[in-house]
């Protein structure tokens, strides 16, 4: 670990200017990210009495070797310059939220030819309207269930659609009238966006002109006799209402909000946060983040509203008023920056009484609770984990904590399609950002051990040329290096690891193989294996690492694979030349995707004809036939 006063900065040297600060570890990888008022006083705070500092800040002044700084012309520059560089850098010690649930949207996917309503959770798709997010997830169900005996929109499947389009006969949800059926023209695909778009419109808090409609038809169906139409827009009407009763009313029905609250201990806070819309609770959503320095609920405030507001894609679903449990530091440019990000004034505030401090109170309790019962959750999984680095440090005589652990695996069928994986353990979680690929061909290929000395030297050459011309701005895909490596195998790719690191100069770097037959731990200067207890944690992990490095290289190889037997299928395909049979091959993938296609799908790819995919697709189906 760095001494903090090897890097501290010369009295005098730091400006007094507002600006953002920036730690940067050894190997250049910016780990914490922060903004001042006064840059002298922030960064001195740092420095002066180390050993009074929050136990994860001692652990980041002692990671970093160097500290930047950017002085700025105002707080509102500093705040947006500051959101700018964490989501550049992703800085491992500042906080960052994440749900401590996964919770489901409804989605209307409007930009689809025939727009479909669904349940989805995770990353959003532009283009697609999404309402929500609800808890529990049966609420969500059972509205979609309801909205589609009025607004009966399309909720199946692109497979099922296709299917019912090719066979001319709907799904079961045609014929009991919770579809319209566009897939077999009962309705045209025209009408079915319209009646998507109010279905959107009521679920956005909009059924006043519908319902209104519905009545007038009913009082009118009651007036022509038609008895079963109007008890059909009865019950039309009254699932509306049910939908929009669900929730109470909670404040005025003007009120568009967002109400936050904050529960928090020494390490960890958790954030929870209702939506209110229409004055009527919409949604829940919680985050569970690990604190970095002591920050009181002002500067959690400011963090989440950058993170959650700074990342909405649809900034119109950014609401009037944000009302929070303390008024952060820099409220006049918070406030600025999230009415610029909107395109209208937006308020923060801390409500003192009435409905909405009565609300903040409902909020409160729900952090506090979700608070708890992430600690009891969370406890047994941090603690084995830890227990796992420890004990897998300990077994290997390690002297640096294994904060970051890469493992190598080799994939080929009979010495042919060669490739490698290597993938990454950060903290023993993984790290899929960071996982990578390889092929390897020529005399590499000819053996396991020259495959893994070839993947090897590949990796930490190219960690040692981006090391030499280190970007902080831009660190390099292979920037960071482990501090364990692992290759999947014994004695002789171990040996090969070992070779090729020592070739590099890397001398110091730690290398064990872990062989599959009796899960034996080879480290390169034993001649005997190190045979870890079955129920050891530090076992596990290697064997969990081991086999994901298995499974990431087995996938790219049948790619690989298939690509080779597609591209050898076609070799003998006359007026085929090596350009339009990679197109053939990246847009169809396998030869069995190919066979399966008409001449007309194979003509759609670029740069063919039709008398040239009528040649492939006789070409094929005679090999077929000859077999």
């Amino acid at each position: 670990m760095a001494d903090p006063a090897s890097y501290r900065p010369r009295p005098g040297e730091i400006p007094t200017q507002p600006g953002v600060y920036r730690f940067i570890d050894p190997h250049g990888r910016v780990i914490y990210v922060g903004k001042a008022k006064s840059l002298r006083a922030r960064l001195n705070s740092y420095f002066s009495s180390v050993h009074q500092l929050h136990p994860k800040t001692y652990a980041m002044v002692h990671a970093a070797a160097s500290v930047q700084w950017t002085v700025v012309g105002s707080e509102l520059e500093a705040i947006q310059l500051e959101y700018t560089w964490i989501k550049q850098h992703t800085p491992r010690f500042n906080i960052m939220y994440r749900d401590d649930k996964s919770y489901p949207y409804l989605a209307v996917t409007m930009n689809e030819k025939v727009p479909r309503v669904q349940v989805m959770r995770g990353d959003k798709k532009p283009g697609v309207k999404y309402f929500g997010p609800f808890h529990p997830a049966k609420a969500i169900r059972e509205t979609v269930d309801t909205m589609l005996r009025v607004f009966p929109v399309r909720s199946c499947s692109a497979g099922v659609y296709q299917r019912a389009e090719a066979s001319g006969r709907p799904c079961l949800l045609g014929y009991i009238d919770k579809c319209a059926a566009p897939c077999v023209g009962n309705i045209s695909v025209e009408d079915h966006r319209r009646l998507a778009e109010e279905f959107v419109e009521v679920m956005a808090g909009r059924p006043g002109p519908h319902m209104r409609r519905i009545e007038e038809q009913m009082k009118q169906a009651v007036a022509d006799l038609r008895y079963e139409d109007a008890a059909r827009h009865r019950d039309d009407l009254e699932a509306l209402r049910r939908v929009f009763e669900r929730n109470a009313v909670v404040l005025s029905e003007d009120t568009e909000a967002d109400i936050f609250a904050f529960a928090q201990d020494e390490l960890e806070a958790s954030a929870q946060v209702f939506h209110v819309r229409q004055g009527r609770i919409r949604g829940q959503r919680g985050w569970i983040s690990e604190k970095v320095e002591e920050l009181d609920d002002a500067g959690m405030v400011e963090q989440l509203i950058l993170q959650i507001y700074g990342d909405m894609p649809d900034t119109e679903r950014i609401p009037r008023e944000v009302l929070v449990p303390a008024s952060p530091e820099n409220h006049a440019e918070l406030t600025e920056w999230l009415s610029a990000r909107r395109g209208a004034r937006v308020s923060v505030r801390v409500p003192q009484r009435g409905d909405k401090a009565a609300l903040l109170g409902t909020v409160q309790e729900n952090a506090e609770q979700a608070l708890s019962l992430h600690k009891t959750r969370r406890s047994s999984d941090i603690t084995t984990r830890s227990a796992a680095l420890r004990e897998l440090q300990e077994q290997l005589a390690l002297e640096e904590p294994l904060l970051r652990i890469e493992c190598y695996d080799i994939s080929h069928t009979s010495g042919t399609n060669v490739v490698a994986s290597m993938v990454v353990l950060e903290d023993g979680l993984p790290k899929k950002r960071d996982y990578r690929r390889f092929s390897i061909r020529g005399e590499a290929a000819r053996d396991d051990t020259s495959a893994m000395h070839n993947v090897v030297t590949r990796r930490f050459r190219k960690y040692l040329q981006e090391s030499a011309e280190l970007d902080v701005d831009d660190p390099g895909k292979f920037a960071y290096p482990p501090s364990l490596v692992v290759v999947d195998g014994g004695q002789p790719q171990v040996h090969a690891a070992r070779r090729a690191l020592d070739q590099l100069g890397l001398t110091d770097m730690p290398v064990v193989g872990l062989a599959k037959r009796l899960e034996e731990v080879w480290l390169p200067e034993d001649d005997f294996p190190l045979v870890l207890p079955r129920t050891s944690e530090a076992l596990y992990m290697l064997q969990r690492i081991r086999d994901e490095a298995h499974r990431f290289a087995i996938a790219f190889h049948r790619t690989a694979r298939s690509k080779q037997m597609t591209a050898s299928a076609l070799d003998e395909v006359p007026g085929l030349g090596p350009k339009r049979r990679a197109a053939v091959v990246a847009h169809f993938g396998s030869v069995a995707n190919l066979t399966e296609a008409s001449a007309e799908q194979i003509a759609e790819v670029p740069g063919l004809g039709l008398e040239t995919a009528q040649k492939i697709l006789s070409h094929l189906r005679g090999e077929a036939e000859s077999q």
